[in-house]
C-alpha cells in the first residue's frame, strides 16, 4: 500500500463533503476549496478523521492513491492555516509596489513590470533600508500560490555571478568565479 496514500488526514475544525460526481469540498475558518477526484479513488470522511482508499493494486490507482491524498491534504491545511511564500528582489534599483491585486515591480528593465493576482491571492511588500525589498504571498490554495510565486520568479531568474533577481527568500544561489583578473 502506498505510504503517504495510507496516512490518515485529520480533520478537526474543517468540514468534508463529497458529491456524486466525486467533487471533494473542504470549509474551514480560512475559506472553502473544492477539487474533483478520479472515480476510482473513494474520500471518506470517518470522525475526525479523512481516509483515501484506492480499489486495487494497479499501478495507476497506486499514483492516484498518494496523489489525492497529498491534494485532500494540502486543501485542509489550507483552510486551516494558509500557506505563504516569500521572494526577495536581490539588484540595485530593484523595489516592488502593492495596490489592491497588482503588484508593480521594477527589475532592471527599461520599464516597469505590472502583474495582476488572482483574487485568492494576498500579496504585500516591504523595502527596508539596508535590506532587499520583499514580496509576501498569502493563500489558503498551495498550488495557485506557488504558480503565483514561480511567474513572479520568472521574471527575473536569479543569475549565478552576482546573484542578481528574483528569488524564494529560502532559495541558495550557487554563485560562479567568473572571468580570472590577469593574463
Amino acid at each position: 500500500m502506498s505510504r503517504i496514500g495510507k496516512k490518515i488526514i485529520s480533520a478537526a475544525g474543517v468540514t468534508l463533503s463529497v458529491s456524486p460526481a466525486n467533487e471533494i469540498t473542504v470549509k474551514g475558518p480560512k475559506g472553502e476549496l473544492k477539487q474533483v477526484v478520479d472515480r476510482d479513488i473513494k474520500v471518506e470522511l470517518v470522525g475526525d478523521e479523512i481516509h483515501v482508499l484506492r480499489p486495487t493494486d494497479q499501478i495507476r490507482h497506486k499514483a492516484l492513491h498518494g496523489l489525492y491524498r497529498s491534494l485532500v491534504a494540502n486543501m485542509v491545511a489550507g483552510v486551516t492555516t494558509g500557506f505563504q511564500r516569500n521572494l526577495e528582489l536581490v539588484g540595485v534599483g530593484y523595489r516592488a509596489t502593492v495596490t489592491g491585486q497588482l503588484i508593480d515591480m521594477a527589475l532592471g528593465y527599461s520599464h516597469n513590470i505590472i502583474l495582476e493576482l488572482p483574487k485568492e491571492v494576498k500579496a504585500t511588500a516591504t523595502a527596508e533600508k539596508g535590506q532587499n525589498p520583499k514580496i509576501f504571498l498569502e493563500s489558503i490554495d498551495k498550488q495557485l500560490l506557488g504558480q503565483v510565486a514561480s511567474k513572479i520568479r520568472s521574471l527575473r531568474k536569479p543569475e549565478p555571478y552576482k546573484g542578481k533577481g528574483v528569488r524564494y527568500s529560502d532559495e541558495i544561489v550557487r554563485r560562479k568565479a567568473g572571468k580570472s583578473a590577469g593574463k
